[in-house]
């Protein structure tokens, strides 16, 4: 994970208005990181979304939070520098593991599963094409080639939906064993409430 994006990020929390972090070519632990980070210094995690051909969209709000608070404060105390590139607060791993399902589980509300099925044929169409025109410049050649691909792969189409599925059974059940609770948002999506807390925006001042 870049210190750009973490410098940008942390410049941005100073408005104390809710973000929405626009990035392409990020890792899922990358997003991971930068929610953390933004948790340390008075922000906490809404929702991540899939927007284009690889890019994400993270949403963060102020945490109006007492621990919160207190714990921003620390921290601007403890790494004055970390807007500048300076040090910044070590990786909690719990903490992680526990974002990363929420992220999971946000992501894969996204879409429906018919919508899954076709973002992955279409995927491995592009591969294909992509694979075809690496082997041949001959057009004719090139297509023949992808057409043999896709079709090999198409006998796959269902893995990554099931892996998919398999990682979201997971997710879910790491943040019940935490303590999470499956609620309905404000637009009647499931979201997971932390133990003793809310869901993020309510009772934000800040929130739309």
């Amino acid at each position: 994970m870049g210190k750009r994006r973490v410098r940008k990020m942390l410049r941005r929390m100073e408005s104390g208005e809710p973000l929405e972090l626009t990035y392409s070519m990020v890792t899922m632990k990358g997003l991971v990181r930068l929610a953390l980070i933004a948790q340390q210094f008075g922000y906490e995690y809404e929702a991540v979304g899939q927007v284009g051909q690889g890019g994400f969209v993270l949403r963060i709000v102020p945490d109006p939070g007492p621990e919160a608070r207190a714990l921003a404060a620390e921290n601007r105390e403890r790494y004055p520098h970390a807007g500048d590139g300076g040090a910044l607060p070590p990786p909690v791993p719990e903490a992680a593991e526990l974002l990363k399902a929420r992220m999971v589980l946000d992501l894969r509300r996204q879409f429906s599963t018919g919508q899954r099925v076709a973002l992955v044929v279409v995927g491995f169409a592009a591969a294909s094409l992509g694979f075809g025109f690496e082997l041949s410049k001959d057009a004719a050649t090139a297509l023949t080639i992808a057409g043999v691909t896709w079709s090999s792969l198409m006998v796959l189409v269902t893995v990554p939906v099931a892996l998919g599925r398999r990682l979201a059974v997971r997710s879910a059940a790491l943040l019940e064993a935490a303590g999470y609770t499956p609620v309905p948002d404000r637009n009647g999506r499931p979201r997971y409430l932390p133990p003793g807390g809310r869901l993020p925006g309510h009772g934000n001042p800040f929130a739309g």
